[in-house]
């Protein structure tokens, strides 16, 4: 059962394949932005998972983040999701990430549960 209130974590670590420079978003060996977004989407779609009808899925729609602090190679990143809102097939969460110095970013999420095999036939 959906409700408000689930919770989830992904974690990764900070490292030359999800840097700014890799990622083409900037060009420091930093945790880029298009990383902590995806770490955040991950948590979100976790989240609700195994709380889903046989044959759902859900797909990110709508994000809203500031990446307010930058995290060096090597740094722990963690990023939470909490359903906030289910309105019908639509979900929104909170997110945020950090690291060991603290938050580095914090947003809205908004997902939709689709039939995975529909969802796929019209691509």
């Amino acid at each position: 059962m959906l409700t408000s209130g689930l919770y989830y974590e992904s974690m990764t670590v900070a490292s030359t394949t999800n840097s700014a420079v890799a990622m083409g978003s900037g060009d420091m060996d930093v945790f880029a932005t298009p990383s902590m977004v995806a770490l955040m989407e991950n948590a979100a779609m976790k989240c609700v998972a195994d709380k889903l009808p046989e044959g759902s899925a859900t797909v990110g729609v709508e994000i809203s983040t500031s990446h307010i602090k930058a995290s060096k190679l090597g740094a722990v990143i963690t990023a939470s999701a909490t359903l906030v809102e289910v309105d019908g097939r639509r979900l929104t969460f909170e997110v945020k990430a950090w690291d060991a110095d603290g938050d580095i970013g914090k947003g809205k999420h908004v997902r939709f549960i689709v039939d995975r095999e529909k969802f796929l036939s019209r691509l």
